[in-house]
């Protein structure tokens, strides 16, 4: 009820005019169907219990201008708007809308601090073995056949199809024997691949060829299976290209499985920034949301900051400054982020992994002196490099062999036995950034900025408890999309009502027993 006196018409039915055809019979209100869809996720509703608030709740009737009398419409009508947003390419629309009205309330603006960071999204399907998963692959092929074209299908078939593809394929109803399970990948094998075969033939209905699950059974066969000669043979495990990525499951072909330290899991992954305010400001300006980004699981966060500011810049809302882990940075992006959008780039990048570095008195590259105009290296101990050359991406500066060989520390310098030192080095501009940042990022100023990071964990704490951001809701990675969109402009909605009424951020909160390390008699103790 706040919400609609302090925001005024959010949604107008204008906004989604190209969501909808011009001829046909009315819609419902579209705005109203907006509104129902954050206080949904704002609430963590289903769809059904979200039309049932719109029928029964008084705040909700309010929200949305209705009568009290008003008997709603069918929960039904939310999947439908849904539906017509991913179709329309239109997920951020209510995003876009609800930071276009905080801008002109002036609660949003260019510039400032803010910080980003990602957390997992399961997919709402589960993972599958390999036999599991082309044995459901096939099975649901079958299902769509049997419904488009069953006479066509029954003569494609044999009776012991009905024994292997009716039921549910799990792995507590297939052989324990490795043989045995062998035996009917290579049987499943041949089947699906006699199916494909089949609808290839000229008597084959032509509109069944073009089918989603058809097309995922080649995909998926041609991942598992070995397909020359014309046979089906059993992988040992699948293979695929890095950008298609293997498909664990034809329920959701788009999920991948990610791995972060000991954590595995098939999905994908929500990245979500927010805008920082000071402490002093923090009852008057709301802490926003104002970027979402959802990526399959197996892609590395690092290759997703360039995007976000891109959006940021097209949106006209880039920050002076951008707080991010060490997974979003590396050399190339804090050169790139402050060159083309004037963003520093704030967060610690990898340090040397070499062993020069880890070891107590190696030599690693920060010891040696640049000269880059002159394409130069000097080592710690004065020689200087013999050549200087690109190697790809990366510049190969080489030390002479007799050089190196009468050097007194060079077994704090190289262990090749058969050349001297060679340093591999990023283009001037991305190495001198690295270096640089390796030194400040041990300075306790840096820190201090750097702490202001760990906001965000509260925020991703508020989507996943209290949201359902750890799950995925539907299937694939636009519909998934969508939903983080949502909850973020639901947790955009919750911050600025408590903005409203006045109510003071959340502190973190300690166990009982971390609360004794400031006990009295504890501190007296430690000082003892």
């Amino acid at each position: 009820m706040r919400l609609r006196d302090a925001l005024g018409e959010l949604y107008q039915d204008e906004q989604f005019a190209a969501l909808y055809p011009v001829e046909g019979q009315p819609a419902y209100a579209p705005w109203r169907l907006a509104v129902v869809t954050v206080l949904q996720y704002a609430e963590n509703l289903t769809d059904r219990q979200a039309a049932n608030a719109v029928r029964e709740r008084i705040d909700w009737k309010y929200s949305l201008g209705l009568e009290l009398t008003d008997p709603g419409f069918d929960f039904s009508l939310l999947s439908e708007f849904r539906m017509r947003l991913v179709d329309e390419g239109a997920e951020t629309l209510l995003l876009d809308r609800l930071l276009e009205v905080c801008t002109q309330r002036g609660w949003l603006k260019a510039g400032g601090k803010q910080r980003t960071d990602s957390t997992r999204v399961l997919a709402r399907v589960r993972s599958l073995s390999n036999l599991e998963c082309v044995g459901e692959t096939l099975r649901a092929v079958l299902d769509d056949l049997a419904a488009l074209a069953p006479d066509w299908l029954v003569k494609q078939i044999s009776p012991d199809w009905f024994e292997r593809y009716s039921h549910r394929v799990e792995n507590y109803r297939l052989p324990k024997a490795e043989s045995q399970r062998t035996a009917l990948a290579q049987q499943i094998g041949a089947d699906g691949l006699h199916l494909l075969q089949a609808l290839e033939s000229p008597g084959a209905p032509d509109t069944l060829k073009n089918e989603a699950s058809v097309q995922l059974l080649r995909q998926v066969w041609q991942q598992y299976y070995d397909l020359s000669g014309g046979k089906a043979k059993w992988r040992a495990g699948p293979q695929a290209s890095e950008s298609e990525g293997i498909i664990l499951s034809p329920y959701d072909p788009e999920a991948r499985t990610g791995k972060k330290r000991e954590m595995t899991w098939l999905g994908y992954k929500a990245h979500l920034t927010e805008t920082c305010v000071a402490p002093e400001a923090a009852g008057t300006i709301p802490q926003l949301i104002v970027q979402v980004q959802t990526t399959v699981a197996n892609v590395q966060d690092v290759e997703v900051t360039a995007p976000i500011q891109e959006d940021l810049a097209q949106h006209d809302l880039l920050p002076e400054e951008q707080i991010v882990d060490t997974g979003y940075v590396d050399a190339d992006l804090l050169v790139s982020s402050q060159e083309q959008y004037g963003i520093r780039l704030l967060g610690p990048v990898l340090s040397d992994n070499s062993w020069q570095s880890k070891a107590s008195k190696g030599f690693d590259v920060a010891h040696f002196q640049l000269d880059w105009q002159s394409q130069q290296a000097t080592c710690p101990q004065g020689q200087q490099s013999s050549r200087w050359s690109r190697a790809g991406e990366r510049i190969e500066v080489v030390f002479a062999q007799e050089v190196c060989a009468g050097c007194p520390v060079r077994s704090d310098c190289t262990r090749s036995q058969t050349t001297g030192r060679v340093l591999h080095l990023r283009p001037q501009a991305a190495h001198s950034a690295l270096q640089a940042r390796r030194q400040e990022q041990q300075t306790p100023e840096f820190r201090k900025r750097y702490a202001l990071r760990a906001g965000i964990e509260g925020t991703l704490s508020q989507g996943v408890r209290g949201m359902g951001l750890r799950r995925a809701s539907y299937d694939g990675l636009h519909k998934t999309h969508l939903q983080h969109v949502l909850i973020a402009v639901a947790i955009n909605l919750v911050r600025i009502d408590a903005v409203l009424t006045k109510t003071p951020r959340g502190k973190t909160r300690h166990s009982h027993f971390a609360c004794l390390a400031s006990h009295p008699s504890w501190q007296g103790h430690a000082c003892a």
